[in-house]
């Protein structure tokens, strides 16, 4: 009969290195870069904060545009309901940028995906307490 084997703590250690790195070094690969962002956006100096017009007169201005949209006129000019439409999809970039939302509007075209991404931008500044109607 053959004797049982016996396994030494260092074997049991080297296993356990040999088990555990891959799997830290993986996590290190994709959790890093969150927390370094996390860290850089918690600790910032105030200089480092981009410049624009207050949060205040965002927040009117976004109102005032999105009521002047809504009730633009069944006749009115094409030319019109554009210009109203990039000073409102403006105003959003801007407030985006105030208040650290992202947003695809400089990526998509005009239609069905960019109202649904002007719907998610609105609702993604009234969580941030930006008060649009």
């Amino acid at each position: 009969m053959a004797a049982p084997a016996t396994v030494s703590v260092p074997d049991l250690v080297l296993y356990a290195v040999a088990v555990v790195l891959p799997v830290a070094a993986f996590w290190a690969v994709l959790a890093v870069p969150r927390l370094v962002e996390g860290f850089k956006r918690r600790f910032r100096r105030p200089e480092m904060i981009a410049h624009g017009p207050p949060i205040e007169q965002l927040a009117a201005d976004l109102r005032r545009v999105h009521r002047v949209l809504e009730h633009l006129a069944p006749g009115t000019t094409i030319v019109r309901w554009r210009a109203t439409r990039h000073a409102y999809d403006s105003l959003l970039t801007q407030a985006c940028a105030a208040v650290e939302v992202e947003h695809r509007l400089d990526e998509l075209p005009e239609g069905f995906e960019r109202n649904m991404e002007r719907l998610r931008i609105e609702e993604a500044l009234r969580a941030a307490g930006l008060a649009i109607p």
